[in-house]
This record gives structure tokens, sequence and C-alpha cells, in this order.
């Protein structure tokens, strides 16, 4: 169902031509990886927060770790990620395809600076068995509403 949701997303934004469906399982970034023929770096993993009450997306390097003074500084409060059991009825994709196609109204999505390191990224589509290959301006056009933040450590 999440896979489903996130590619008619892509095929209403022009990018569904860039979705991979490989065989192998994409749930990790280590694994992702392995099955999209990258570097994890270029995994743009995306991470789930409780920001005043909301669900918010943000997609990292895939090597990247949230820095937690940074996040506070950024968002005013302490990092919380959604409780996994929580995550498809918050965000609208099952932990292990969490991406930023197809989500539910009013998740706010932002891209960290960690992305900026890579030509081309991977975000998962909406599954733990895809990737939409996608370069950081087409990323920015497949999500009409988002915000660049720093809150990863260097």
């Amino acid at each position: 169902m999440s896979f489903e949701r996130a590619k008619a997303y892509l095929e209403k934004v022009g990018f569904a031509s860039h979705i991979i469906v490989p065989e192998e399982s994409t749930a990790t970034v280590e694994l992702a990886a392995q099955a999209l023929g990258t570097e994890p770096g270029a995994i743009a993993k995306t991470l789930s927060f409780i920001v005043d009450d909301e669900p918010i997306l943000i997609l990292t390097e895939g090597t990247a770790r949230v820095d937690n003074h940074k996040f506070k500084e950024t968002f005013h409060t302490k990092a919380k990620m959604i409780a996994r059991d929580q995550v498809e009825a918050l965000v609208g994709h099952e932990p292990g395809g969490v991406c930023p196609f197809g989500i539910n109204d009013g998740v706010k999505v932002y891209l960290d600076e960690s992305l900026k390191k890579h030509d081309i990224v991977y975000p998962a589509a909406g599954d733990d068995h895809s990737g939409v290959k996608l370069t950081l301006e087409e990323l920015e056009q497949a999500i009409p509403h988002f915000g660049w933040v720093d809150v990863c450590k260097a």
C-alpha cells in the first residue's frame, strides 16, 4: 500500500520513471546501498520525529547522525523520534520504507545539509524494496513544500 501511494505521488509530479525496484531489501541504509548499487552516504535516509505534537520528516545523508544540540537549536525541542508502531499512522508509510512521497497531509519535510555531499541521492519509495534515483534539484522539485536544515553531526 505504501509503495503504491508513493508511486502514485511520483507519477503525479513526473518522477515515477526514477523508481528502482530491486529484488533485494532496501530496509536499511547498508542494504539499500547494496541493492541500488551506490555508496551508503548517497542513500537519503528519512527520519521521522515529533515536533510540537506534529510529525515531521528529515532526509539526511545515509551515514549521517542527528546532532541533538543542532536539532534543539533548529526546532526548539529535544529530538524525539516517532515510535515505530506509530510511524505509518502519523506519516503514511511503514518503517523501512518511510519517504517524503505520498505522505499524510500536514507532515512537514526537511532536507538536511548533509545531502549536499552527493549529486544523486536515493530515498525510499514507500516500502523496503524500492528506491528513487534523484538529483538534489529533482528531489527539491518532487517535494513541493520543504525546508533545508542543518541538524546532523559534521
